[in-house]
Parts: C-alpha cells; structure tokens; sequence
C-alpha cells in the first residue's frame, strides 16, 4: 500500500483517532490531579490552627520543593483571596487586620522573642506618655513596620534572652510580667524613670534571676 493509500484508509484514521484518545486521557488525568493537588493545598491550609505562615513554613505544609512552583502557587492564592500578603515573605489565612499585633509583630521576627520594656510598661502604668512602637527584646536590632503597627525589637544578648524568668505566654506570643520588663528597661537604660511605685524586690529577684547587673541606687526608693 502506497502512502497516500495508507493516509486514506480507515483503519489509519482509527489508529491515529486511537493516539488522540489516549493523549486526550492523559492530559485530562493530568488536569484532575492539578486540579486535585491544588484543593489539597487549600485543605491542608485550612486545617492549620496556625493563620500566619512564612514562605518556608508553605513550602513544608504542602511538600513544594521547587521555589518557582511554591512562588506560582502563593501568587494564584493571593489573587484568589485564599491567602493575603502582609509582610515580606508572610502570609495569612485571615486578613492583616484580624490579627493581633503582637502575633503580627513576632512572627515577622521570626525568632525567638517577647513583648517587654516599653510597651509592657505602658500597659501597666510604669510609663504614661504615649509608645507608639510595640517592643519585644530579641537577638536582634530591628526597626520595622506592618500595616500600621510599629514595632522596635531590642537585642539582648542570648546568655539573658533565653532565661525564662517573669516570662508569660499568651496566644502563643510570649510576655514579660511587669517586673521582668523594669529588669529589662534597667539594662537597656539604667536611668529609666518610672509613673507609679515599684516592688524592688521582685524586681531585684528578676535581676540577679537572669544575671543582670544590679541597679542598687534604684532600690533605696522601695
């Protein structure tokens, strides 16, 4: 049979119908099982307690190793509202403003991390004037912004940074108490002035609890 023959015979045109149909089910598989991974993404997402995420923490979540394949997926998410950029390389399940600020604040730190100084001491009436930024102590020196909260990260060296003394946890952020954030304040500043009466003895417990250097021309005010 001749070429031309072979191309006008129907049994050519069933074989090549057949090819189709079998390039035709594997795309088709091909696009369910996208189709199916991406809604695993979003299942598993949704599943996390957890509402803020960091690029890397994505990347383990949904097994993604390649960078440009975990970039594409995120980007689609944000378009789609599944997912809300709020810091670099940070996302939310819920929108920046349903989130606490002191979450907001230590996970774009990222690092080990607490709420003290100032802003706890605002809170409890140690300080009256007005803090904007919200500070945590951490082993770094940060200045940086999240929508419109404002935060100042204080670097403490870890040899203190990790002693539990006067440390809380609430929501998962972790807290100085009142005397642990005076401790604080008094290493950073040892001239730091205070609104309201301080229990110097808790506070002194604190200090030599840590091995901060005592403030003893602080305790005759007690």
């Amino acid at each position: 049979m001749s070429k031309n023959e072979k191309l006008k015979s129907p049994a050519y045109f069933f074989e090549i119908l057949s090819v189709c149909k079998v390039h035709l089910v594997i795309l088709y598989c091909t696009y369910m099982y996208s189709i199916k991974k991406r809604s695993d993404y979003v299942a598993v997402l949704m599943r996390q307690k957890e509402q803020v995420f960091h690029t890397q923490d994505l990347a383990v979540l949904w097994g993604i190793s390649n960078k440009n394949n975990l970039h594409t997926v995120i980007k689609r998410y944000c378009k789609k509202g599944i997912l809300h950029r709020i810091y670099k390389g940070m996302y939310s399940t819920v929108p920046l403003n349903e989130i606490h600020p002191w979450k907001l604040g230590a996970k774009a730190l990222h690092d080990y991390c607490y709420i003290s100084a100032e802003t706890i001491l605002q809170k409890e009436g140690f300080i009256n004037a007005a803090v904007r930024d919200i500070t945590f102590v951490s082993n770094k020196s940060r200045v940086f912004c999240i929508g419109s909260n404002f935060y100042r990260s204080r670097k403490l060296q870890e040899r203190f940074l990790f002693n539990p003394a006067g440390i809380t946890e609430e929501n998962s952020v972790k807290i100085a108490t009142p005397e642990r954030a005076i401790a604080d304040m008094l290493y950073f500043n040892p001239r730091a002035n205070f609104d309201r009466p301080v229990d110097w003895e808790k506070v002194k417990r604190i200090q030599q609890a840590i091995g901060y250097p005592l403030t003893k021309d602080r305790y005759v005010h007690s």
